[in-house]
C-alpha cells in the first residue's frame, strides 16, 4: 500500500510518502513540506498548495491519501487555514478517485508511538526508527506528514474489516424488514 500523508497547513503543508502494509516492513518514498509565503493572497496561497500536492501525486501515484483531521483550536485563524489545506488535499486526491482517510493527532500519535500524548520529538523519533532513517525529517510537518501516512497504512485493514461489517450487518438487517 502507498499513502500520501498531508499534515495541513498554509505555510508549511507537510507531505510525506510511505509504502508497505501492516507486518512488513516501511519504506519512505519522498518527503517535504509545500510552502507559501504568509504575506501572499489566501487564493494564490491555496493555488500553491494545490499545485504542490498535485505534483506529489504525480511523482508518487499513491493509492490513498492520509489527512490530518482538523480539529478544534483556540486560534481560529490558523484552525482556518489548516482547514482549508486540508480541502484543498482532500479535493486533489477526490479529483484523480483515490481514497481520503481523515486521521486525528491523538490517532496518528498513539499509532506511531504508542502515546496519543507524545509530543513532536516522540513522534520524530518513531518515524526515523519505523522508517530506518538517519535523522528526523525536518521541519516537524514533514515528520507529521510520514506518521499520517504510517497510521493509514496501520489501521486501514482494520478499518476496512469494521466497515465492511457493519455494511454487511445493515444489508441483513434492511432484508429482514418489510416495506
Amino acid at each position: 500500500m502507498r499513502v500520501l500523508g498531508v499534515d495541513p497547513g498554509l505555510t508549511r503543508c507537510g507531505v510525506g510518502v510511505v509504502e508497505g502494509g501492516a507486518g512488513r516492513p516501511l519504506t519512505m518514498l519522498g518527503v517535504g513540506v509545500v510552502r507559501t509565503p504568509a504575506d501572499a493572497e489566501l487564493g494564490h496561497r491555496l493555488v500553491a498548495v494545490e499545485q504542490g500536492i498535485e505534483a506529489w501525486l504525480d511523482e508518487h501515484r499513491p493509492e490513498f491519501v492520509a489527512v490530518e483531521r482538523v480539529f478544534s483550536q483556540h486560534n481560529v485563524r490558523t484552525v482556518m487555514g489548516t482547514a482549508q489545506a486540508s480541502a484543498v488535499a482532500m479535493l486533489c486526491a477526490a479529483r484523480r478517485g483515490i481514497p481520503v482517510a481523515l486521521h486525528t493527532p491523538s490517532e496518528v500519535k498513539a499509532a506511531v508511538t504508542g502515546s496519543g500524548r507524545a509530543d513532536k520529538a516522540q513522534v520524530g523519533a518513531m518515524v526515523t526508527r519505523l522508517l530506518r532513517l538517519a535523522a528526523p525529517p525536518k521541519p516537524a510537518d514533514a515528520a507529521d506528514a510520514l506518521a499520517l501516512a504510517i497510521c493509514h497504512i496501520w489501521r486501514a485493514p482494520a478499518q476496512n474489516r469494521l466497515q465492511q461489517a457493519v455494511a454487511l450487518h445493515s444489508a441483513h438487517a434492511t432484508k429482514g424488514r418489510t416495506p
